[in-house]
């Protein structure tokens, strides 16, 4: 059995393990009720939940999606970069670094995916593809097929940007559906989806009907900025967006994150990843440099 088929088959059993200590608890306890959806988003929200698994005898839940994250400030932290003159020694210090710190991921552009997913190889750091990335107004169809392929190539985590005029303009079923591709590719191969909203460039009316669109498309995430646009994370914001989505749902701060103060607070307020270029510094409690993403 190859290493994607041995993967493959973890995944299926801790899916299975799942579904059984949600029809004993009656529900899954992420949820608070119904089935258990296979989303692994436990592992990250009740790890104490997930201690059950690890006592009923597996020796270890499926990587795919986020499971083996250390604990500590770095495993909260997606290492990014996404600077668009990045180059193949630039990705392969990205990478380097993100397995001695055992950041959660790398967060790169799609041409860069298959690189680092071998370069990471054997190790729990996953690669993060953005889609649609930095401006969100291709079409759905565009953003699916990118999002397919960037799976394909060893993506296990998609930021997708949604289409904020659309939102804008009000067209939710369209933005809706613009997020509903992506996550049906991810859950399709059990990958998660992170949907960010540009919140420098929104109201929060607009912020809060992103998250509601983004919840009810079936994204695992919602994130604050893809770093390029007017503003970063805040904790205003983030605070805002874990109400709107509750305990279900994840919240990634992402842009303008530069040193521990920084992560602690937007942690304090709801987050539960932090994308940031400036990882290594985070870790070693020292300030990032300014204006890096």
């Amino acid at each position: 059995m190859d290493p994607a088929q041995l993967e493959m088959l973890v995944e299926q059993i801790t899916c299975e393990v799942m579904t059984v200590l949600a029809a004993e608890n009656g529900g899954c306890t992420v949820l608070g009720g119904g089935a258990c959806s296979g989303c692994m988003l436990c592992v990250q929200l009740a790890p104490e939940s997930c201690q059950q698994i690890m006592d009923a005898g597996a020796s270890r839940l499926s990587s795919t999606l986020g499971a083996q994250i250390p604990s500590g400030v770095a495993g909260y932290i997606d290492h990014t970069l996404l600077k668009p003159n990045a180059t193949e020694s630039d990705l392969t210090k990205l990478c380097d670094e993100a397995r001695e710190h055992q950041f959660v991921s790398v967060c790169v552009n799609p041409f860069w995916v298959e690189f680092c997913a071998r370069r990471l190889a054997g190790t729990p750091v996953k690669v993060c593809a953005v889609i649609g990335f930095p401006l969100g107004a291709t079409p759905p169809k565009v953003k699916a097929y990118e999002a397919e392929q960037c799976l394909l190539k060893g993506a296990s985590e998609l930021d997708m940007v949604l289409n904020i005029g659309a939102l804008k303009s009000r067209q939710y079923d369209l933005v809706r559906t613009d997020i509903e591709m992506v996550a049906q590719a991810c859950r399709q191969v059990n990958a998660l989806s992170k949907v960010i909203l540009e919140t420098g460039l929104l109201t929060d009316e607009e912020k809060v009907r992103a998250c509601e669109l983004a919840k009810a498309a079936g994204a695992d995430f919602v994130k604050t900025s893809t770093g390029f646009g007017p503003g970063g994370a805040t904790v205003d914001d983030v605070a805002l967006m874990r109400r709107v989505v509750g305990p279900a749902m994840g919240v990634k701060a992402s842009g303008g994150v530069k040193n521990l103060e920084d992560v602690q607070k937007m942690i304090s307020a709801g987050a539960n990843r932090i994308g940031a270029s400036a990882g290594v510094q985070i870790v070693k409690g020292a300030s990032g440099a300014p204006g890096e993403y």
